[in-house]
């Protein structure tokens, strides 16, 4: 069991300007399926360093500000705002921070018989490293990580295992591997997909993101299937739809004008979308709204 100071348990850095941290037993039992042992966020000073050569629980560390590197196993990775890396039982790692910038960052450990598991669900096995975009993506889960674990309430050991659990979904989804995020083909996808979210009202087809975007339109669908798992035109009628419904939402809002504003002249082919995107008919959709 490792040992607990004032500062918390030995495998702490000393080199921390503030932190909030919260612990629920650094003993877990093997018998235990999942268990959070420990979480917070640190603000790391100008000199912070950690050398291990092990540790005792499966860890997700998550860059939330500054810069610095990370060795997995002797090999170096940059760290930058929405990094996101892994380490645990013989998994040697050394983290620096950037003098110039200090890191900001936040950390989660666990153990059981499900830890790797989860890791692997998300593809974060100990020793990886990924991204996640946007950078911040991840920083409201674990604030409220950080917050059950502080309450020390019935339940909280509870709640937080499934907010773990929902980091690790939210990870699986936001992250690409650190091979990818200098490559041309990640930066074409990001900078398309920004292209739809900033103009998804007035983009009508594929091909005309595709021509907009300058890429040709298969390479898109291909640039979309790789790094988002759906086709660009499905995340722009998402986009659309769910636009519609927040108008569809408000009181006096004219249902034919709401297509029109999505870009569907025809309110029955406007419908047929919305139903199929949402589960249920626009009329449907607003008697839900106003109960």
């Amino acid at each position: 069991m490792p040992a607990v100071g004032p500062a918390g348990p030995a495998f702490f850095s000393h080199d921390v300007a503030k932190a909030r941290r919260f612990y629920f037993g650094l003993k877990p039992t093997r018998r235990r399926r999942l268990v959070v042992v420990c979480g917070g966020l640190e603000y790391c000073t100008p000199d912070y360093a950690i050398h291990r050569r092990t540790f005792p629980f499966q860890a997700i560390e998550y860059v939330a500000g500054g810069t610095g590197q990370v060795k997995l196993n002797g090999q170096p990775f940059a760290l930058s705002p929405g990094t996101i890396f892994s380490y645990g039982p013989g998994v040697p790692h050394d983290i620096i921070g950037n003098p110039h910038a200090p890191l900001v960052k936040y950390f989660v450990d666990f153990s059981g018989k499900w830890a790797l598991g989860l890791l692997k669900s998300c593809k974060l096995f100990p020793g990886q490293v990924a991204q996640v975009f946007p950078p911040n993506s991840l920083a409201t889960l674990f604030d409220e990580l950080i917050q059950s674990g502080l309450r020390f309430q019935r339940g909280s050991a509870d709640l937080c295992l499934k907010l773990l659990e929902c980091l690790a979904l939210k990870i699986s989804v936001t992250n690409a591997p650190v091979k990818d995020l200098e490559s041309l083909a990640f930066e074409t996808y990001q900078r398309c997909r920004r292209h739809i979210e900033q103009h998804f009202l007035n983009l009508r087809t594929l091909e005309q993101i595709a021509r907009e975007c300058h890429v040709d339109k298969a390479y898109l669908c291909r640039l979309f299937r790789r790094y988002d798992h759906q086709t660009p035109y499905l995340f722009l009628r998402r986009l659309k739809m769910n636009f519609a419904a927040e108008c569809i939402g408000r009181p006096g809002t004219l249902l034919r004008q709401v297509a029109e504003n999505c870009g569907y002249q025809d309110p029955f082919h406007f419908s047929r979308v919305f139903r199929k995107i949402l589960g249920v008919s626009p009329s449907q959709f607003r008697m839900l709204s106003h109960r």
